[in-house]
């Protein structure tokens, strides 16, 4: 047991060392604070799309609804859209409006403040043949359903009053609306956060074990790499036992993993009681509820146990990472399909493809956390339990023995002499 220790603590403080961790430490919240910040200043500082609003139709009727629509406020109280006045006498025919203002649709043109057009709208016809021409290559204008709305609610609104339906008749009918209560068979009551966040912490724990494993697998096969093509690991084996070797290096890389992410989760829990207490009161009475968190836990342990077990044992049998790339396929492909269903398990948990995958070892972490919201019955939880248990030391058995035979081993992979050896033949 010392010497695993001694081996988890110095892969450890190893990789505690090194540049790439702090910067690793460091790249998630810098990265979240840039993706926000940036979006941010972008939608401040970008002056709003320039469109053109051109109706023909008798009276103009739809001008000033469309117009309304078309600069209404976004999130931060700027006008999602700007209209401006055509830059050039237009034609009367609406088929040519759209080739008049080509230039200036193209960017060719410049309109007052060398702002480009970003799209213009034709609005034409009379009673139930209103129609509109969209000139824009911008798919991400967002407006042409936007008047679509606007336009129907209008011709409603006049076919209604020509049919003789008052106006104020017309508002009224239009504000009615039912009143929709959420309630929570669990709960036995009203829907609430409580209610719906073990579906989100179950996506959430499911994914940060996939994360965990991308991370903390790759930092051990790449060790494991470096340490053989270095015959480091040779003398490794002449002075420890092969688990105490293996268990020791993915206990120490464990350490790291888990380093970052207990960091990334104190800022975030900080800030999170900071800006949004509710939210963050929600998350705890969850977690610490109905011992949530040690389910959580539980599985997490168990699918990176397996996984390192895996990652470490092909990382003892390759000298460069082209190596363990060939050998890594299957895996990666293993590893995709839990992704694949993870998306259903948060819109129906209880689906029996789903049930069907948690007894399936590879996938039993992921899917038995993902599983959460819907409860899974008891006898569910204590049977893929010890499944889990039962494959994590198989698994781990297996690779203590293929990560004697690969350390030792020199060349390219012979899968007979492999499989022999995993025997206990020579």
């Amino acid at each position: 047991m010392r010497r695993l220790l001694r081996i988890a603590q110095r892969e450890y403080v190893a990789y505690v060392r090194t540049v790439g961790f702090w910067l690793s430490m460091l790249a998630l919240p810098l990265g979240m604070a840039l993706v926000m910040g940036a979006s941010g200043w972008m939608e401040a500082s970008a002056p709003p799309p320039a469109l053109v609003l051109i109706d023909q139709t008798p009276g103009q009727a739809y001008l000033a609804p469309v117009t309304e629509v078309l600069t209404a406020k976004n999130g931060i109280g700027r006008p999602r859209n700007e209209v401006v006045a055509p830059p050039i006498t237009l034609p009367a025919d609406p088929a040519a409006i759209g080739p008049a203002l080509q230039p200036w649709l193209a960017g060719d043109s410049r309109l007052p403040g060398k702002r480009k057009l970003a799209g213009a709208f034709v609005i034409h016809g009379s009673g139930e043949a209103v129609a509109v021409d969209v000139w824009t290559d911008n798919p991400l204008l967002g407006a042409t359903e936007s008047i679509r709305q606007a336009i129907a609610g209008r011709m409603t609104q006049a076919k209604l009053e020509a049919a003789g339906v008052s106006p104020r008749l017309l508002a009224d009918a239009q504000a009615l609306e039912p009143k929709i209560t959420d309630f929570s068979p669990k709960a036995a009551g009203k829907a609430s956060l409580l209610t719906r966040l073990p579906g989100l912490i179950g996506f959430g724990a499911a994914m940060l074990l996939w994360s965990v494993i991308f991370t903390g697998a790759g930092i051990l096969l790449n060790g494991v790499i470096e340490e053989k093509s270095s015959k480091v690991l040779e003398v490794l084996l002449s002075s420890a036992t092969v688990p105490e070797i293996l268990f020791g290096k993915i206990l120490g890389v464990a350490g790291v993993t888990f380093t970052v992410l207990g960091v990334w989760g104190a800022v975030g829990a900080v800030l999170m009681n900071i800006f949004a207490p509710d939210q963050a009161a929600g998350i705890g009475q969850v977690l610490f509820s109905n011992g949530l968190l040690f389910y959580f836990a539980f599985y997490l342990i168990c699918g990176y146990l397996m996984y390192a077990s895996v990652f470490t044992a092909i990382g003892s049998f390759c000298e460069t990472t082209r190596e363990a790339q060939t050998l890594l396929g299957p895996i990666m492909i293993l590893l995709t399909v839990p992704v694949i269903f993870l998306s259903q398990a948060l819109r129906r948990p209880d689906t029996p493809a789903l049930e069907i995958l948690s007894w399936v070892p590879p996938f039993t972490p992921f899917m038995m956390t993902a599983r959460a919201a819907s409860g899974p019955p008891i006898w569910q939880v204590i049977a893929t339990g010890i499944l889990m248990l039962a494959t994590v030391a198989l698994v781990m058995w297996i690779a203590g023995r293929a990560f004697r035979a690969g350390a030792l081993s020199t060349g390219k992979v012979d899968l007979k002499i492999l499989i022999a050896k995993l025997r206990g033949g020579e």
